[in-house]
């Protein structure tokens, strides 16, 4: 069954934190009845085309998925009283984000981390917090993003490896035999859904990039050239881009958050 058609959450590019919806800011006392989904604020100090810093794919991808999780698993979600799906907004240096052992960050190619947000994310994923960043397309987007986590993990000691396919998340849950593309569904309408290449030749193959502890615990999960979320996001929008993206991106989904939850 379809979910019922979600609102178009995009927000124009300012550099700033703003949002055309009110962020749910996370209160550090919030005790959660289950999993809830948190998504990482942050300060966007570049522009990237159809990109709308942190918000980008906000909220309606982080409900959806809440809800398709509580379906497809026997996973707790928090829900409140009128059996809406918790989900919160948290900012790299607030308490809060302690309280937050799964965090999504969208349109990382545009961050610019603070001294203090380095410090405080690097306690966090140390601390055994997992982040998972995903919408950003080409070398200029993944130059920035991997100069900005660099900070916070450097790369001497946590380098950034290609996840293989014979890892175990991605037999979590779902068989998961390759990477999938996934465009925004404004791109897939423009081409007809015959691309799901955002930047060409710059962007033609989807990365799942992770930087892991001396373990193996993943601490940083990185799906570059696609954007699972607007599997998520726009899923009740046209049953064509449900049918070609939505089973993949919620597969992939489910699959790192049980792999994440559980190691």
């Amino acid at each position: 069954m379809l979910l019922a058609a979600v609102l178009d959450a995009q927000v124009g590019w300012g550099g700033s934190r703003r949002s055309r919806r009110a962020p749910r800011l996370k209160p550090a006392t919030q005790l959660d009845n289950g999993f809830t989904f948190c998504r990482l604020m942050y300060t966007s100090v570049r522009r990237e085309r159809e990109g709308y810093g942190w918000s980008t794919d906000y909220p309606d991808a982080d409900t959806n998925f809440m809800i398709r999780l509580s379906e497809l698993t026997s996973t707790k979600v928090d829900f409140d009283e009128r059996e809406r799906p918790n989900h919160w907004v948290v900012e790299a240096t607030d308490s809060a984000l302690f309280t937050c052992p799964f965090l999504m960050g969208s349109d990382v190619g545009t961050v610019g981390f603070s001294a203090m947000e380095v410090q405080r994310l690097r306690e966090y994923l140390l601390k055994g917090g997992f982040l998972w960043v995903d919408d950003f397309w080409g070398t200029p987007a993944w130059n920035q993003w991997e100069a900005e986590i660099s900070r916070v993990l450097p790369p001497a000691e946590y380098p950034i490896i290609d996840l293989p396919l014979e890892h175990p998340l991605f037999q979590a849950h779902f068989n998961i035999w390759e990477v999938p593309q996934i465009t925004n569904i404004r791109y897939w309408r423009r081409t007809g859904g015959a691309s799901t290449s955002e930047r060409g030749i710059d962007s033609d193959v989807a990365h799942f990039r992770v930087i892991t502890d001396e373990d193996g615990r993943i601490l940083v999960a990185m799906t570059h050239n696609t954007d699972i979320q607007d599997s998520w996001e726009r899923e009740g929008e046209d049953p064509r881009f449900f049918d070609q993206f939505a089973p993949d991106g919620y597969s992939l989904g489910v699959n790192v958050l049980l792999h994440a939850m559980s190691h």
